[in-house]
């Protein structure tokens, strides 16, 4: 059975000190481990957040979420080398780029972007700066270069070797002047998904990821892909989304593929969760899915 490697990435650089910094905390407390077959291998602290935008690059940050993310990508590769399933807690959604520059320096990953948001945003059409809209485009080598080629390494990702997953934000991101999703990058949004239902859907996101990666797949989960009438505890809310049961059946399904080689869970805000029960209901799809990864491991 593979061991589950914890680790808390409370940071908020590329977003604001909103709240979402708890994450991890909150689904500690609300009994994410139970059950579980895992350890808490560390916690990776974030520079202090600064909220002038920097002139250079547009982006809130952009020195600290570099320094950020090599930190988290050691902490990531300490956990792959030991043979553990690393379970990222962020913070933003920025915790993306050091989970995938692990997996960027031992060649060629994958993603599967379980997101509300395709967050493909350019720094000028960002109207904060803030690079939580933007890390799809900086994994794909899209943007500043301290952001998008960590290590002389960059793009962390290939186009094809992405599928973004249940977003639902087309008409919004046209409206602000994002950049389109390029042609090569699997897009499925939430409609999508409906029509294939969500297994199936997912079934064959992963396929297409183990068909032309060398390193497996990351998972990233922004729990703002949950439907906004079970999710609110998220800073930007939008109507529709995933069911639990949805999300449930996709994570088990990508989880329980053994090309998988990670998640991180971001985005959700304990401070607009006062009762401590989206917390909850959280941590125990969580747990299910990952169960599930610990089955295949078997």
């Amino acid at each position: 059975m593979q061991e589950l490697a914890i680790i808390e990435a409370p940071s908020v650089l590329g977003l604001r000190p909103s709240g979402v910094q708890d994450l991890p905390a909150a689904l500690l407390d609300a009994g994410l481990l139970t059950g579980l077959h895992a350890v808490r291998t560390g916690r990776i602290e974030p520079p202090a957040y600064d909220p002038a935008r920097d002139a250079d690059t547009g982006v809130l940050n952009p020195h600290g979420i570099a320094e950020y993310s090599v930190r988290l990508a050691d902490a990531v590769g300490d956990a792959l080398d030991d043979g553990r399933f690393p379970v990222v807690l962020g913070g933003d959604c920025t915790v993306l780029l050091g989970n995938l520059l692990a997996l960027r320096r031992r060649g060629r990953p994958g993603l599967l972007f379980l997101d509300g948001h395709t967050d493909f945003y350019q720094p000028s059409a960002e109207p904060n700066g803030e690079a939580a809209s933007m890390e799809l485009a900086l994994a794909t080598g899209r943007g500043p270069g301290l952001l998008t080629d960590p290590e002389g390494r960059g793009p962390l990702l290939r186009d094809e070797d992405v599928v973004a997953f249940g977003f639902r934000d087309t008409e919004e991101s046209a409206r602000a002047g994002m950049q389109p999703l390029p042609a090569e990058l699997h897009a499925v949004d939430l409609d999508g998904v409906r029509a294939s239902g969500a297994a199936t859907a997912a079934r064959r996101a992963v396929d297409r990821l183990t068909a032309g990666t060398n390193t497996g797949f990351w998972v990233h989960l922004d729990v703002d892909v949950l439907d906004d009438a079970i999710m609110p505890a998220v800073d930007y809310r939008q109507p529709g989304g995933l069911t639990w049961a949805e999300l449930e059946s996709v994570l088990s399904t990508a989880l329980g593929d053994p090309a998988a080689v990670g998640l991180d869970v971001t985005i959700f805000n304990p401070r607009l969760d006062p009762d401590g029960t989206i917390a909850a209901r959280l941590a125990e799809c969580l747990r299910r899915a990952l169960s599930a990864r610990s089955e295949a491991a078997a």
